[in-house]
């Protein structure tokens, strides 16, 4: 079966790659130069670069690893998220800088705006979860710059008619890739999928390499939600109290994610899968919610309340998206990013309305709700856009029998060798 599909890519993704990378690097030679301010070189160096490390650690290795988990799909997931990031960071680096070449006619590259750009990229990898194993290489690179665009986009629409902090907007992206993510898995449903697919498994190997992929996560998230405060906030202290209040909201959800895992499980013992990722509800939602969070017990509360939210959403909500609304996450996008991202938006309601008088609580409320409705309805209907665009045939999907399976894409000569 493996020839069929060698040549179907042979004509799809070479051609893909290379088209876009040719544009990158004629956009790049017109428009994009590198900050010669020596000073602020200097400063952005001190300040940035051991931060854009742990967010790097995160997207490559992370999410990377994190994809491993299926039994016959470990190479893919992988191997497919080192090619995914690295398209997708150039790609992001021109959307953010549009605006600057806009006003300067150049976009000026540091070490700032390709954090931005990694964490938008991140963005593409929570939506890909919700496809993971049922799509190819092509899907991947279209569902990554599609998602991207939208999310840039929603980010200025947010920063320019609501005013919105850019912290805020580029913290909504779990929000926004979850969602995005959700509607293309419900586009794209394979009949049949209500059985879970013979492939759809998980190993000791397997299973052991995405635990490694939380172990990166967890290790520096901190850094994920701290690296941009400074942004907006100049007060050093603000960054260093982002940095605690992520630690202790993830120390918190792995405690309570284990606690319900057990007390959820009919033989009354650890899901891996909760384990996996449940651990991690504690730093999206703090993400979200962090600059109303001021005292270490609200941060805690936040992680018990996450990764209870998760650890029942991946018990019970997932396979009820799946039987009542046909829509099979694989990597349970919408337990693990959606519903703790939306938490931690209401937990920054609540608290900035307990924070300010009447007047401005009732606009920040107003303000607040538009900014997740917006987000909302664009993340959803670009997932279905971008969903009935990868329907077509002409980007040849993997057969069902197929799908969560390596050897579609990857040569395996040891396997030839037995033929």
């Amino acid at each position: 079966m493996a020839p069929q599909y060698a040549q179907s890519l042979r004509f799809r993704l070479p051609p893909l790659l290379f088209f876009l990378e040719t544009g990158f690097i004629v956009v790049f030679l017109f428009y994009v130069d590198i900050e010669q301010n020596v000073q602020t070189k200097q400063h952005a160096f001190n300040n940035y670069y051991s931060e854009f490390q742990d967010v790097h650690v995160m997207v490559i290795l992370g999410f990377g690893f994190l994809a491993t988990f299926l039994v016959r799909y470990s190479f893919s997931g992988a191997g497919f998220t080192l090619l995914v990031v690295a398209m997708a960071v150039q790609w992001a680096v021109i959307l953010n800088g549009v605006e600057s070449m806009y006003h300067r006619g150049n976009i000026c590259i540091n070490m700032r705006s390709l954090v931005v750009a990694e964490m938008c990229t991140a963005s593409s990898l929570i939506a890909i979860g919700a496809v993971l194993g049922k799509t190819n290489p092509v899907h991947l690179l279209l569902i990554a710059l599609l998602e991207i665009s939208g999310f840039v986009l929603n980010g200025w629409l947010l920063q320019t008619f609501l005013k919105v902090q850019f912290l805020n907007t580029i913290m909504l992206l779990h929000i926004f890739g979850a969602f995005f993510g959700l509607m293309l898995s419900w586009v794209l449903y394979r009949q049949g999928s209500e059985q879970q697919h013979e492939k759809e498994k998980i190993d000791r190997k397997t299973g052991l390499f995405s635990v490694m992929g939380t172990l990166f996560l967890w290790m520096f998230w901190p850094s994920f939600n701290s690296v941009l405060v400074e942004v907006d906030h100049l007060d050093r202290g603000r960054s260093l109290r982002a940095v605690y209040s992520t630690y202790l909201a993830l120390a918190v959800s792995a405690v309570t994610a284990a606690g319900f895992s057990v007390l959820t499980s009919p033989q009354g013992k650890l899901n891996l899968f909760h384990i996996q990722r449940c651990t991690l509800a504690g730093g999206v939602a703090i993400g979200v919610a962090m600059s109303a969070v001021h005292l270490p017990w609200v941060a805690m509360a936040i992680g018990f309340a996450a990764a209870l939210i998760s650890t029942l959403g991946s018990r019970y909500i997932k396979p009820l998206m799946l039987f009542a609304f046909e829509c099979h996450d694989t990597c349970g996008v919408l337990s693990v990013h959606g519903l703790p991202g939306i938490l931690g938006w209401m937990v920054q309601l609540l608290l900035q309305i307990a924070d300010s008088d009447l007047t401005t609580a009732v606009r920040f409320a107003v303000f607040h709700i538009c900014t997740l409705l917006i987000t909302l309805s664009l993340s959803m209907s670009l997932g279905l856009i971008t969903g009935f665009l990868l329907k077509c045939n002409f980007w040849r999907p993997p057969q069902n029998k197929k799908c969560f399976d390596d050897q579609a894409f990857w040569e395996f000569p040891h396997l030839a060798g037995k033929r």
